[in-house]
């Protein structure tokens, strides 16, 4: 018999998608919202579709100046996460999702890939409404996935430069692969490559939040929400680890 072949079937198949199924599905969702839109609401329709699902700082100290009041705060700290500006900003936030959730998602499962997607994208509006309440204090709609996919960046640096676990099996001595190890925080400093990438992504959202003071230029980019995701995710692997093990010992 040929290999990958079974008895009475053809060939195995290959699955066409690698990307894990949470991620193929929050992929879609963001695009079938944007298509939805872009091809159903007018001007109109799509700023509404904005004050109601995109996340406003401003409820927090004038609510009753906008449409629900302070209920939307309640989703849009979520919701936010789903609408885009353009389709280059779907596109980039598709990449960067499929790139970093997918190994979040094959080590921890779709639950846990989908809470930190979520908890991120909360996180990064509620330091994006910290900044914009204490330092600007403007009328601003928050959108875009950066924080829930900053969240999932911030999830996988925790292990995707850490060093392989091996061990033999009882039994036959092979090498069996067990995974990555999850850094703590003194070895993500202690690693060349987690340190490099933290400081390039930190230093590249921080130079965009001083662009205005040091150029006079202000760039549109919610730095601030990309921060709060990433330190969001840097976090939750050490819940969904101690989970982990808990199965583990049930077992």
């Amino acid at each position: 018999m040929d290999e990958g072949e079974t008895e009475g079937a053809g060939p195995a198949r290959q699955p066409v998608f690698l990307v894990p199924g949470v991620i193929t599905a929050l992929v879609g969702l963001m695009w079938a919202i944007h298509l939805g839109a872009s091809l159903v609401l007018d001007s109109e329709g799509l700023a509404n579709l904005r004050i109601w699902f995109g996340f406003i700082p401003f409820r927090f100290t004038a609510a009753d100046l906008l449409p629900g009041g302070a209920w939307p705060l309640l989703w849009t700290g979520f919701t936010h996460a789903f609408l885009h500006v353009d389709f280059m900003h779907l596109l980039i936030n598709s990449a960067w999702l499929a790139v970093f959730g997918t190994p979040v998602a094959r080590r921890y499962g779709n639950g846990a890939t989908l809470a930190v997607f979520l908890l991120g994208a909360l996180a990064g509006a509620l330091l994006n409404a910290l900044h914009q309440l204490l330092d600007v204090n403007q009328f601003v709609v928050l959108i875009g996935a950066s924080g829930g996919v900053s969240a999932l960046t911030g999830a996988a640096l925790r292990f995707i430069f850490q060093p392989v676990i091996v061990k033999r099996d009882p039994e036959t001595g092979e090498p069996v692969v067990l995974g990555r190890r999850t850094a703590t925080f003194a070895e993500l400093f202690q690693n060349i490559r987690s340190r490099v990438f933290i400081i390039f992504w930190l230093g590249g959202n921080l130079v965009v939040g001083f662009a205005p003071l040091i150029m006079g230029v202000d760039v549109p980019i919610a730095w601030d929400a990309h921060i709060g995701g990433f330190v969001a995710g840097l976090l939750l692997p050490t819940v969904f680890d101690r989970q982990l093990r808990m199965r583990a010992e049930r077992r």
